[in-house]
C-alpha cells in the first residue's frame, strides 16, 4: 500500500488526466488503486460526469451517482475560483481540520485494504484553503509523499521549480514530478522533462504527453 498527494504547480495543469491515467495503468496490471480529491470548486452538479470528480470516478469504474460523487469530494464549491473565494460565495467556509482528518481516515483504510491511494489537490500547491492556510499546508499535515504535476507552457520551467522549492522548505518528499504536455505549446516535452530533470536531480521526472 501506499498514499500520494498528488500537487500541481498550478491550475489546470494535468493533475486529473494523471491521476486517471494512473489508475488505468494500475487498474491493468492487477493493482488495487484508488483517488480522492476532496476539494473541488467550479463543480457543477449539472454536469457531474465533466468535472475533474466525475472524471475520477469513471477512471475507477464508479458511477457519478450523488453518494459515490460525495464519498471521494466531501467539500464541493461551485464558484470557479480558489476555494476560499469559492466558499465565501456561498456563506460557506472550507474545514481545513476536518479535510485532512478525513483524508487520514481514507490513507488507514486504503493501508487495511491493500490500496495505493492518490490525493488529488486543488490548483497549484499555494492555492489559498482558508484565511491562513494553503495546499502546501494540507499536504504537509498529511505526512505522505507528493507527486507534483507541471506544465510544458512557456514560464512552467520556474512554475514547476518553485513550487518543489515550496515542498521541499517543507521537508515533503517529493516522490516525482511529472510534466504534463500543456496542448498547443510550442515548447517541447522533452526538452522541458529534461530541464527539470537536471535541476530537480535525484528526483525522478516522467514526461506525461497531452492525450484528448
Amino acid at each position: 500500500m501506499s498514499a500520494f498527494f498528488v500537487t500541481g504547480a498550478g491550475t489546470e495543469i494535468g493533475k486529473t488526466f494523471y491521476v486517471a491515467r494512473r489508475i488505468a495503468d494500475g487498474r491493468a496490471a492487477g493493482e488495487r488503486v484508488r483517488a480522492l480529491k476532496p476539494i473541488i470548486s467550479g463543480f457543477d452538479p449539472e454536469n457531474a460526469d465533466g468535472t475533474d470528480t466525475g472524471r475520477l470516478l469513471n477512471a475507477m469504474g464508479r458511477p457519478t451517482s450523488e453518494e459515490d460523487i460525495a464519498s471521494i469530494s466531501p467539500w464541493r464549491y461551485i464558484a470557479p475560483m480558489s476555494p476560499d473565494m469559492a466558499a465565501a460565495r456561498e456563506g460557506r467556509d472550507v474545514p481545513v481540520d476536518e479535510i485532512a482528518a478525513f483524508c487520514r481516515s481514507q490513507i488507514d483504510a486504503a493501508a487495511a485494504a491493500g490500496e495505493t491511494l492518490l490525493i488529488e489537490g486543488i490548483g497549484g500547491v499555494m492555492v489559498p484553503l482558508d484565511g491562513t492556510r494553503t495546499v502546501l499546508d494540507l499536504v504537509s499535515a498529511l505526512s505522505i509523499p507528493a507527486i507534483l504535476v507541471g506544465g510544458s507552457y512557456l514560464g512552467a520551467l520556474s512554475h514547476t521549480l518553485t513550487a518543489l522549492a515550496a515542498l521541499r522548505a517543507r521537508d515533503i518528499t517529493v516522490e516525482r514530478i511529472v510534466i504534463s504536455e500543456t496542448p498547443g505549446s510550442d515548447i517541447p516535452l522533452s526538452e522541458t522533462r529534461d530541464t527539470v530533470e537536471r535541476l530537480a536531480s535525484p528526483i525522478p521526472v516522467e514526461a506525461l504527453p497531452y492525450a484528448p
